[in-house]
């Protein structure tokens, strides 16, 4: 038996645990007052002799042990409301209430009817005073604070009132008014921050979920650019040298070999890459990604001019992005490539707005085709572009892309000259 209960609690996640453990600990308080009865109450009834005390004594411990038994599933449906994961347990907290309100009657009637002696008045209005803690415990749960302490300062005031009235004691009314406010104001210290404290630990608790499920979104995310990003290019370039060597051999000529040769060490290094991509270990290095757009898109037959500051140090990070960028663009100037003639890149430094810029631009886009250039670049809803937007935004870079003049199709880069690691 205890094995199985030890599995099933091992079973539970952390934060069950420490929910079972908050309400539990709540679940424990309510049994005071009946053992208050028990061993304080019902042996001084016992030393009276009187058979009224004694019954007397006995209906407010079985009323209390009753309480006991009802504070667990009070507890449990005040602390879901509090929670927001239930109804108030309206049905309850009146049997909570009656319960008490019966309690109270027989501890008053012990006091005045029982025979028990002025010396232990003091127990009897004690465990008079725990007895409410249960329902204050609920309510205060349940309700707002204002609420809740306006109706403890009302009950406080009419317990003294009924006690001044029943013994002309004005001491003793105001000693059960201030017993009865504390013992309140103990369930609502108890309660209340429970409560609270239970709310942020499930709070916390889904944060840390939300958190895993967004670090699996973006690892899809960065995943998705990155193949798209390695293979938009190599795939481009495959088809491109493809297509010339079927041209090629055609023509029996034995350059169609080479570039065959060529597309098996580009389909290589894409296997390659897209291990590096699952790693995710791929950087892109801007001087290679120069070297290798210059090369392809002379291969293609566009005249490429390469433009840009000489020595200028560059961070890790910057370059890996600006070699993404060369990268995406030459993949979009090869999608169209059949009028593409020329297509121009320039890196310089705007001393006024403290950026380095890199452009990238190209001819032959015009009537339809420059919508689908703008398509393939991914303006707006294309995937590219907004890969590189993505790698941009931690460098604090800012991308823009789009017809400029007749014919043209310019991708424009921006990054701040400190994050480039650019010092003037």
């Amino acid at each position: 038996m205890f094995g199985r209960a030890r599995t099933i609690w091992k079973r539970r996640n952390e934060m069950r645990v420490v929910d079972v453990y908050f309400r539990w600990t709540l679940h424990c308080i309510p049994w005071m007052p009946a053992f208050l009865m028990l061993f304080g109450v019902v042996p001084l009834a016992g030393l009276t002799g009187r058979p009224l005390a004694i019954a007397l004594a006995g209906v407010a411990a079985g009323l209390s042990l009753a309480q006991g038994g009802l504070a667990a599933p009070l507890l449990n449906r005040a602390l879901d409301r509090y929670l927001n994961r239930g109804a108030t347990p309206r049905a309850l907290l009146l049997a909570s209430g009656l319960i008490t309100l019966l309690n109270g009657a027989a501890l008053f009637a012990l006091l005045f009817v029982g025979g028990i002696g002025q010396e232990d008045q003091a127990t009897v209005l004690m465990a008079t005073a725990a007895a409410i803690t249960p329902v204050y415990k609920a309510q205060c749960l349940v309700v707002s604070k204002r609420q809740f302490l306006g109706a403890l300062a009302g009950t406080a005031a009419g317990t003294g009132v009924l006690l001044f009235v029943l013994t002309g004691s004005w001491l003793g009314a105001l000693g059960m008014a201030a017993m009865v406010a504390f013992a309140g104001l103990w369930s609502f210290v108890i309660a209340r921050p429970t409560g609270w404290l239970l709310s942020v630990f499930w709070k916390l608790d889904a944060a840390r979920t939300t958190a895993s499920r967004l670090a699996v979104a973006e690892e899809r995310l960065r995943f998705g650019r990155d193949l798209h990003d390695v293979m938009g290019r190599n795939l481009a370039v495959i088809a491109l040298k493809s297509e010339l060597a079927v041209q090629l051999a055609r023509r029996e000529r034995p350059e169609a070999v080479a570039q065959m040769t060529e597309v098996q060490r580009i389909a290589q290094e894409s296997q390659r890459e897209i291990r590096e991509v699952v790693r995710g270990y791929r950087k892109a290095d801007l001087q290679a990604e120069l070297a290798g757009a210059r090369s392809i898109l002379r291969a293609a037959g566009v005249d490429c001019r390469f433009e840009g500051e000489e020595g200028v140090p560059l961070s890790a990070e910057v370059e890996s992005a600006l070699g993404w960028v060369v990268r995406e663009g030459t993949t979009n100037v090869l999608r169209h490539a059949a009028d593409v003639r020329t297509c121009a890149l320039r890196t310089r430094i705007d001393p006024e707005r403290s950026v380095l810029v890199m452009t990238m631009e190209n001819d032959g886009v015009g009537g339809t085709e420059a919508g689908e250039e703008g398509t393939a670049a991914g303006t707006a809803a294309g995937s590219g572009l907004k890969g590189l937007r993505e790698r941009l935004q931690p460098l604090g870079g800012t991308l823009a892309s789009g017809p400029v003049r007749k014919g043209s199709y310019r991708l424009t880069v921006e990054l701040p000259m400190t994050t480039a690691g650019v010092t003037g």
